[in-house]
């Protein structure tokens, strides 16, 4: 067993649920990464450590998001797909595959197909011949601008083939989301659209980062925030509007439907609500106690045509499927990563 026994316990937000029934063993890709090294924290805090990590550690510091987890193995994601060929691994009734490139600003599509979709239907098959539950990260950015809505519950090949994604990372994801589909196999997985996940564990994410991580850095550097001004006559300097998710509540969604039997098929992961960039700013400002600063700056040319305005997941479906629990608070979620985590700049489980 893999474990770091934290030298800074202190009071944290409880997981917005307690799982029924556990997993008895559970591979994670992505493990290192940011909400998969969430999802084996949030196992962990279940008392489920007989956990099997695989990554990519490079040369970044996401290494640092496992110091404080308790897992059996780590391998490198390259050297997965042998290690399970070959029985080296065991069984697994759980898999969580997290493992993917994210960056909405990568360029080599062909990278990114290998990588985030044959990866994955690769990994889907070989969990399903092994009678494991696979569950998967799609993400929201298969929805594009949201012209043609962003809703979940109908996971026909028709209904995803008018999603029209605005990058190359998201027409990854759009691609095997269509190829379960079309196959008639989605049913049987769980895939989740992630909206805008914060909180720890993202630090080796660089421009990838949530605005709250990129602006706690610039406050205490210079004491305000940079945001994009408004390029629409429709929405005032910072009123643009997404779904912030904490990843607290991001996991326990997960794991939740990772465990419904019954669950299947595409779910957005989302907080059901809309809040604007203000009002993020205004949350981060008030859990460092400081008065708002915001300097307002133009969105570079390069993005401004696929610049999303507004984003909101609809949940009707998560909750159709028995997750009950209240998404944190907006205010609460923004002060308990600022005042546990990046102030001293601590991992989840630290």
């Amino acid at each position: 067993m893999i474990e770091t026994t934290s030298a800074h316990p202190r009071p944290v937000l409880p997981l917005p649920a307690t799982l029924e029934t556990l997993p008895r063993r559970v591979l994670v890709t992505g493990g290192a990464g940011f909400i998969g090294s969430a999802l084996v924290w949030a196992l962990n805090q279940q008392g489920v450590d007989r956990i099997v990590v695989a990554d990519r550690l490079g040369q970044d510091e996401k290494w640092r998001n496992l110091v404080p987890l308790r897992f059996e193995d780590y391998l490198e994601a390259d050297d997965l797909f042998a290690r399970l060929g070959s029985g080296a691994l065991g069984d697994f009734d759980l898999v969580l595959h997290l493992g993917a490139c994210s960056a909405t600003t990568e360029l080599d599509a062909t990278y990114l197909a290998r990588n985030n979709f044959e990866f994955t239907k690769h990994l889907a098959h070989w969990a399903l011949a092994h009678g494991a539950r696979f569950v998967y990260a799609s993400s929201a950015a298969t929805y594009g601008d949201g012209a043609h809505g962003m809703d979940d519950t109908d996971n026909a090949p028709a209904a995803l083939t008018r999603l029209r994604p605005l990058n190359a990372y998201g027409y990854s994801k759009h691609l095997f989301d269509q190829y379960a589909a079309q196959a008639g196999i989605l049913r049987q997985l769980v895939g989740l659209k992630y909206f805008n996940v914060y909180g720890p564990n993202e630090a080796h994410k660089g421009e990838m980062r949530s605005l709250v991580h990129k602006a706690f850095g610039q406050i205490l550097e210079t004491g305000s925030v940079r945001l994009f001004r408004s390029h629409r006559p429709d929405y005032r300097d910072g009123e643009q509007q997404r779904d912030f998710l904490y990843v607290k509540d991001a996991v326990a969604m997960t794991l939740y439907l990772a465990m419904a039997p019954a669950a299947g098929g595409l779910y957005n992961i989302g907080s059901g609500h809309a809040h604007s960039w203000l009002e993020l700013t205004g949350a981060l400002f008030a859990a460092l106690g400081r008065d708002p600063r915001i300097e307002f700056i133009d969105i570079p040319e390069s993005i401004r045509a696929k610049y999303q305005y507004h984003t909101k997941a609809a949940i009707a479906k998560l909750r159709a499927a028995g997750y009950g629990a209240p998404v944190t608070p907006l205010a609460d979620a923004v002060k308990d990563y600022v005042q546990n985590y990046l102030t001293g700049d601590r991992r989840l489980g630290d």
